[in-house]
């Protein structure tokens, strides 16, 4: 029998957690029995997750690796230990794992780069370019090379690591996703969602400084406006690629 897929949350706010994983399963094309579910805020990883998986997908959340140390939250500083620890262990073994929006913040510092605010986009469909190496990557080679996603995020890379592999960027922020080794990816924007969980997502954090709260209908409308299609094949391919 094929091992499964992990999707690993970090959201505290409950009501996002549930709509993210059906996004994420919904994309991959898994059915339940074959993606598991962790919520890393409530429980910790424990050791050698990666192997006993196809392939790890690491969510969002509106935890920020910029903030000082000493402001975090216990469990934010354990979810982000957790996310470091497992981010070694895959680059260490090059097992399939994507870490997206809050954990390619984590899969930045652990290899050495630099996370700042000056990249940060509010809650929107941006373009996407895919740079050269993009375009011959395995899991991007079959999208558009200007394609639109979804972000809402306040930090972002704003040094690539030495051992990245930069695959696409935007306009408002240059790093949107990188590779390290053959199978490990982080990407900025948020490849698993259509515009309608976006908006609903909008609507949880409304209040979380990503657009502000009282231009909620403008900002839902401008999304429901938005054609975002093509970065959900990418997780359909990274579950491909990891051999689902």
């Amino acid at each position: 029998m094929s091992r499964p897929f992990l999707f690993i949350s970090a959201r505290p706010e409950v009501e996002a957690v549930g709509p993210e994983y059906e996004s994420v399963r919904r994309a991959t094309g898994l059915d339940a029995g074959r993606l598991e579910h962790h919520r890393i805020d409530v429980e910790t990883l424990g050791d050698a997750v990666p192997e006993r998986f196809a392939g790890v997908i690491v969510g969002g959340s509106p935890y920020n690796v910029t903030t000082p140390h000493e402001h975090k939250h216990p469990v934010q500083r354990r979810v982000e230990a957790d996310l470091a620890r497992l981010a070694e262990q895959a680059l260490e073994t090059d097992h399939p794992v994507l870490f997206t929006c809050y954990g390619i913040g984590v899969l930045t510092l652990v290899l050495g780069g630099e996370v700042g605010t000056t990249y940060g986009e509010q809650a929107a469909a941006v373009e996407i370019t895919l740079t050269d190496e993009g375009r011959a990557d395995p899991l991007l080679s079959g999208l558009p090379e200007r394609f639109d996603a979804l972000v809402g995020h306040k930090e972002a890379t704003d040094r690539l690591p030495s051992d990245a592999v930069h695959l696409a960027g935007s306009a408002g922020c240059p790093v949107q996703v990188y590779r390290v080794g053959r199978n490990v990816y982080a990407t900025q924007f948020h490849p698993e969602v259509s515009t309608a969980d976006f908006i609903a997502r909008a609507e949880v954090y409304r209040h979380h400084g990503y657009f502000p709260a009282r231009e909620l209908r403008a900002v839902s409308e401008r999304l429901a406006a938005a054609s975002v299609t093509q970065p959900q094949r990418m997780l359909r391919r990274f579950v491909e690629l990891a051999g689902g």
